[in-house]
């Protein structure tokens, strides 16, 4: 497999909602191409794409795999990425190495939510944006409402290129717009056909239609049809390149992966207008600038869009030539890490199967093996050049995770922490304060993925457990108290006497020890052992066990024995003193609260506000932001959100999502006071 020039290739990542025949088409597209004997996935053969185990036993698809498809003389590289909520990250790392998104839409089902959050992710990223209508053979396929669903939730940009020959059973072909002829396929072979009768009025029409709207990509050819003189042949096919390419027209493909129909034409028409890698534009850096994609520039760059790690190939980078030629042997700089990288092997991936290639160039995508690069990194000769990062979906579905056998913590660690160096849209952290191992990730399904490879690759077993709030204690009201430890063992004793006062502190400052002894009532060398007492206690906390904060304590009298006074003696009476003071002073539970930033459809807006309300929030906020999408803040407590990001995913059916940031501690309600003391009571009693 050579490899191509940069004019001669194509990037298209497949996205749309999970489950819509995303797969089903890049391997349709392999099948018609001759790249595979048998189409992938149907009738009982086995995916070329979705190989992976986890893949395998979910029938959805986890990773983004790459089709390289040979068409016409174009190197078509079809990125097949995962759009299940959990793994959408995959998909915005493809976009942002493509120039073309095609999304995949049920003829029955219409866009559906996350096909219009990978919409204007799209937009985000100023790519060119394609349609295929798949499953147009299905019993209750509706052409028309699916593409007046379509245009009205994306505007009239869209417009049909193919027309279904027929719908439902009666499926045979689609009526190709641009060609204005009638296509069919049996296996592989596609047959032309003159328009039948019936479809003339309807494909003239969307011919005009499509002419109206590419003409906008020419100042001269538009006037040229607004004063009514048609357009030729191969202007058409001339102005439709330019408006795919300039995001003023989207084409509207129709057809069924599984029949293979209208995937010729898909394939023909990326092959002959979709844009080429120049015409994407520049990339943006992170210094500000921008790099334009170009083979003429002797210089290699390579962005590394995916990491994974494989069992059987190592650490596996999938990259884009952003300027230059790779070669294998090529030693490149990474601008993160400032350290060299050797890239040994160039790899054209089909699925799972790696061919070696002699180089690639500018525009192209390519793999390689056993480099330290993360995900995001940028390869070059200097080292000085440094993509911006694209933007991954929020991580906010937070879990710890506790190993079966406490021995296997490190390798639990250290094997989630490959991964998540591999996958940017999963972190991992210790919780120093309440000792736990804390992931964040999109959604369940992406720890249960985590975990299952966990155990199959270490055999290190882990579980889910709930995560511990970070509860403060604090008191409300000034009050004293003596703490007085006696000792006596035979020997030298033990003794310690001291008065402490408790105040609140009410300018945020966590701790202060005042020494207000006078007189010599406490020798000046024991008042650090009472200060170290009282910081001692307030680790433990009062009365929930949960650490004391926003507290002044002064020392003002007490008494000592010159012989069994000691440091250890006066550490244990300030403990004494501290407690019954702090019993004294209204003690009172303080909880982590955050304000959460809420973007959703209007029509849920009522929903989500109900539930901040029953999860003890505040909505202090609602706003509309450029898409029309209600915005709503509000302060709820951390310990309400554990789930929020399942919960609002059910609550929007996924359409919305949420940011949160710390905003201080406040005290709860006494009902959950009282459950936290009566829990650390019941523990303690238990010896927990």
């Amino acid at each position: 497999m050579g490899a191509p020039k940069t004019s001669d290739v194509r990037n298209v990542v497949l996205v749309g909602q999970g489950g819509v025949g995303k797969t089903s088409l890049a391997e349709a597209m392999l099948h018609l191409s001759g790249k595979t004997a048998r189409l992938g996935g149907h009738a009982g053969t086995k995916p070329t794409l979705d190989y992976d185990a986890e893949e395998v036993k979910r029938e959805f698809s986890i990773s983004t795999s790459i089709a390289p498809i040979d068409w016409k003389g174009v190197r078509i590289n079809v990125l097949d990425a995962p759009c299940y909520p959990d793994f959408i990250g995959d998909a915005y790392a493809a976009m942002s190495v493509c120039e073309t998104a095609l999304f995949v839409v049920d003829a029955a089902e219409g866009p559906q939510p996350t096909t219009v959050k990978l919409w204007y992710a799209a937009e985000d990223l100023r790519l060119a944006r394609a349609v295929f209508i798949n499953r147009i053979d299905k019993e209750n396929a509706d052409y028309d409402t699916c593409m007046k669903a379509l245009r009205d939730r994306f505007g009239a940009r869209l417009g049909a290129v193919t027309l279904p020959w027929g719908t439902g059973d009666d499926f045979e072909g689609v009526i190709d717009i641009v060609r204005m002829k009638a296509r069919h396929c049996e296996g592989t072979t596609q047959t032309e056909f003159d328009i039948p009768d019936e479809y003339i009025d309807a494909a003239e029409e969307a011919r005009e239609q499509l002419c109206e709207a590419v003409a906008e990509a020419d100042d001269e050819l538009m006037m040229k049809y607004l004063e009514g003189e048609a357009l030729s042949q191969e202007e058409v096919e001339g102005l439709l390149s330019k408006a795919i390419a300039k995001r003023l027209f989207v084409p509207v493909f129709v057809g069924s992966c599984t029949h293979e129909l209208g995937v010729h034409s898909v394939m023909d028409d990326i092959a002959t207008y979709f844009p080429k890698p120049t015409d994407y534009g520049e990339m943006p850096l992170v210094d500000g600038d921008t790099l334009k994609i170009s083979s003429e520039d002797d210089r290699p760059v390579a962005f590394v869009f995916k990491t994974l790690n494989d069992p059987q190939q190592g650490r596996i980078s999938f990259l884009k030539v952003l300027t230059g030629t790779l070669t294998p042997g090529i030693e490149l700089v990474n601008a993160r890490t400032r350290k060299g990288e050797r890239i040994a092997h160039l790899y054209v991936m089909c699925g799972k199967e790696m061919t070696d290639v002699g180089k690639a160039e500018a525009g192209d995508i390519i793999v390689t093996t056993k480099i330290a690069a993360d995900t995001g990194d940028t390869l070059s000769v200097t080292g000085k050049v440094e993509a911006a990062a694209f933007q991954f979906p929020n991580s906010q579905y937070r879990i710890a995770i506790e190993a079966e056998n406490r021995s296997d913590e490190d390798k639990l660690f250290t094997f989630i922490d490959r991964a998540c160096e591999a996958d940017p849209t999963m972190r991992i952290e210790r919780n120093e304060e309440t000792g736990q191992t804390i992931i964040s990730a999109v959604g369940e399904a992406q720890v249960s993925v985590l975990l299952n490879r966990l155990e199959e690759r270490t055999k290190v077993a882990a579980h889910i457990v709930p995560i511990k709030i970070p509860y403060r204690e604090t008191i409300r009201r000034v009050a004293s108290a003596q703490g007085r430890h006696k000792k006596q063992t035979g020997g030298a004793g033990q003794f310690g006497d001291c008065y402490l006062r408790v105040e609140p502190l009410l300018d945020g400052t966590d701790y202060e020890f005042v020494d207000e002894v006078v007189g010599g009532r406490i020798p000046r060398a024991l008042i650090p052992a009472v200060d170290k007492g009282v910081q001692e206690t307030m680790k433990e906390g009062v009365i929930a066990g949960y650490p004391l904060t926003g507290i002044r304590v002064a020392c003002y009298d007490g008494s000592y024995h010159p012989v069994d006074s000691n440091e250890m003696a006066f550490r244990a009476a300030a403990r004494i003193a501290l407690k019954k003071a702090c019993a004294e002073a209204d003690p009172v539970v303080l909880e982590p609260m955050e304000n959460i930033t809420v973007t959703i459809p209007e029509s849920y807006a009522g929903a989500v506000m109900g539930d901040v309300s029953g999860s003890r929030g505040r909505v202090t906020g609602m706003d509309t932001d450029e898409r029309g999408n209600t915005v709503v803040t509000a302060t709820v407590p951390l310990a309400e959100l554990t789930d929020y990001a399942t919960r609002l995913r059910s609550i929007t059916r996924g359409t919305g999502d949420f940011q949160m940031e710390p905003a201080g501690y406040e005290q709860v309600p006494y009902d959950v006071q009282k459950h936290l003391v009566e829990f650390y009571e019941e523990s303690r009693a238990q010896g927990r």
